[in-house]
This record gives structure tokens, sequence and C-alpha cells, in this order.
């Protein structure tokens, strides 16, 4: 059978609209016309169409001055309704408020989406100095500590899907072939917990831990993030039990029970 055949019907418009509203960004907050027809490779026509109908709609909105869109107020509706209804959210939350407090640090709920990890909440510190990131941002899985423990307790397949796409090197701390994967991930099932410095950006440390659901899945991590100068190597192990800790209580009220 031709596989083409086999491949659902996809909405080209519809499509193309959410190609438009995934272009947005903390890097990239507007946008013209212009710009988005090179990106996404499309008619300018065809691009001015779909930004004045999701305009119409309120998912975008078109400042007057600069003839620039940006995102509107639908989005954040949506946002909001997810976020009221994700269990993992809903339950951890005030577990990551609370190690915030403990900590001092900012603190992540993380999710893994593919290959890459997405943050799907954030109980940000109060230091002057902080890591910035923001909700819905994307990791490579292998080069941050969340990543790994959700790599840790995922099908091979997973495993084998992230060894297939390559290893890109952000600093020199980056894990950047197979044999040093799989030798992390082997760590983070012996310890319970995984610890990264430098991997992703350089003088950024963070420690995390692997959240279950009442079936025993890992379905989240929870990571401490901050500067290097405040989380030194001597001082993981005690971010360490704190997040697992912190984790553990997370899973709990996801129904989990540690029977080991």
């Amino acid at each position: 059978m031709n596989k083409d055949k086999q491949q659902p019907k996809l909405l080209s418009s519809v499509k193309n609209a959410l190609r438009v509203l995934n272009s947005f960004s903390p890097e990239q907050p507007e946008v013209t016309v212009g710009e988005l027809s090179v990106q996404l490779g499309l008619a300018k026509s065809t691009v001015s169409r779909l930004l004045t109908t999701l305009a119409s709609e309120g998912f975008v909105i078109k400042d007057p001055e600069n003839r620039k869109y940006r995102l509107g107020i639908s989005i954040l509706a949506l946002s909001g309704i997810i976020s009221s209804n994700f269990e993992i959210t809903k339950e951890a939350a005030p577990v990551v408020n609370k190690l915030v407090n403990d900590l001092g640090e900012t603190a992540h709920l993380t999710i893994l989406d593919g290959t890459d990890t997405i943050y799907i909440h954030k109980e940000e510190c109060t230091h002057a100095v902080r890591i910035l990131t923001y909700l819905g941002k994307r990791n490579p899985a292998y080069c941050t500590s969340s990543g790994k423990v959700l790599l840790a307790y995922s099908d091979q397949q997973v495993i084998d899907d992230v060894i297939a796409g390559g290893f890109k090197s952000f600093t020199k701390s980056t894990i950047t072939n197979e044999k040093q994967l799989l030798s992390e991930l082997k760590k983070v099932r012996e310890k319970g917990f995984s610890f990264s410095q430098n991997e992703i950006l350089e003088g950024v440390t963070s420690v995390a831990a692997p959240i279950y659901d009442y079936t025993g899945k890992v379905v989240a991590a929870i990571t401490v993030v901050g500067p290097h100068q405040r989380i030194s190597a001597n001082k993981v192990p005690v971010y360490a039990k704190k997040v697992i800790d912190a984790s553990k209580e997370a899973s709990e009220r996801l129904g989990f029970l540690d029977r080991r």
C-alpha cells in the first residue's frame, strides 16, 4: 500500500496556522509577515491571511505602530485551562514551591516530549542572579539533569531515538556519544537522581529526581537549577537529598506507593 495513503489527511491551512503560532518564542515575541514568510517558506499573502484569521479569534495581536504580530489573550486562556487540569502540575506545584523556599533556587517540573524536555511548571527564586528559563522551553534530553532522569526510566526505544538523533555539543562538558549517555543513565538508576554541571550552559548546575504516577511509571522530573557559584559540587549531595524527598512527596500525591 502506498505510504502516503496510509497517512491521515491533514488540513494544510490548519497545519500552517499552528506553524505560525509555534514561531513565537521568548526570543522572538513579535514578528512581521515578511519574517514569517521567510521562516516558514510560505507566500506573504498566505501568512497574511493566516495571521488575519488568528487575530480575529484573539490568538494574535497586531501592533499598529510597528506592524508586528504577537500572541494574544486567547493563547493565555488556553494555557490556563491546561495548567489547571494538568494533574502533575496540580499535585506537584505545592511541593515545588516548598522546595524553592527550602533551597532558595529556581525549580521546575519537566516532562519528556519525544527526545526533548519541556518545562511545564516553574517556581522562581528571589536571587538577583537567576538562570533564565520559561514555561514550554525545550532542551535536548541528553544534556540536562531532568532529561537524563526521564531517559533513565524510559523505554529503550526513546533512548535509541536520542542516540539516532546525534549529540550536539553545547559546552565542553556536553555528552557527545552513546557510551557516555548509557553510562550516565546507569548512574541515574543507581542513585535515583541526576546531576548536571555546565552541560548545556557554562556556569549552570542542576539536580533532578523522578516523579512516579500511581502505576509506577516515571511521568515527570523535579529539578532545581542555579549558578555554579551557589550550587557547587560539594553542595550537590545536600541538594540531591532535598530534591529526592520532594520527588517522593510529589509521587505520593499522584498515588504512587513505593513498596521497595
